[in-house]
């Protein structure tokens, strides 16, 4: 019973959790979202997470960012993701005065509206039953920033059938991501599709 119960609870919030631990763990106390955080002149389409040569289960994800029509590709959209380390804990850091997640990357995309991250599948905490989440916010063009729903991983030992079920009826499958294995990396692709259109 008490096993039944934790799941229903595990379910029932995993849409308002996400948004809430993407939004504790990435809020910069001082100066607001991190997704602002970049340098221009170093920023592209690809980026490497801190972590991703030295972590168990280094995998790339790939896809493409659509404007709100879902054909047309999206330039110049900042994608920013964090994500927990492989024991499902937040490496949080200071700089400046400044909070922020260690294991994080941002990335623009080109013409194309293509995107690359080179991460590693983080852990579950298993204290809290967290499922193996990537937190991405979204800035595009003349539009203000939002979060998205999280990246997760089919093989998730805490991503259950009934979680599995309430994700299928919000119609958002997209976001649990099935690695292949290509040689020494896992390769995973997710296509975004913006809740706004850009306006510049």
């Amino acid at each position: 019973m008490k096993t039944v119960f934790s799941i229903l609870i595990l379910c029932l919030s995993l849409g308002t959790s996400v948004a809430l631990k993407a939004q504790n763990s990435s809020v910069d106390f001082i100066e607001g979202s991190p997704v602002y955080d970049y340098d221009e002149t170093t920023i592209s389409n690809t980026a490497t997470i801190p972590g991703y040569e030295s972590k168990e289960n280094p995998i790339k994800i790939t896809g493409t960012i659509y404007l709100s029509d879902g054909v047309t590709p999206a330039k110049d959209v900042v994608l920013y993701i964090e994500q927990p380390d492989e024991y499902g804990d937040f490496d949080l850091r200071y700089h400046n005065g400044k909070r922020y997640v260690h294991n994080r990357g941002w990335v623009k995309t080109d013409a194309d509206g293509t995107y690359t991250f080179y991460t590693y599948i983080p852990g579950n905490n298993r204290r809290f039953k967290e499922l193996q989440q990537l937190y991405p916010i979204v800035k595009a063009p003349g539009t203000d920033d939002y979060e998205i729903t999280s990246f997760l991983f089919e093989d998730d030992p805490y991503l259950s059938k009934s979680c599995r079920k309430r994700i299928a009826k919000q119609n958002d499958t997209d976001r649990i991501l099935k690695p292949v294995k290509k040689g020494d990396v896992l390769i995973a692709e997710r296509d975004i599709v913006l809740q706004k259109d850009i306006t510049k």
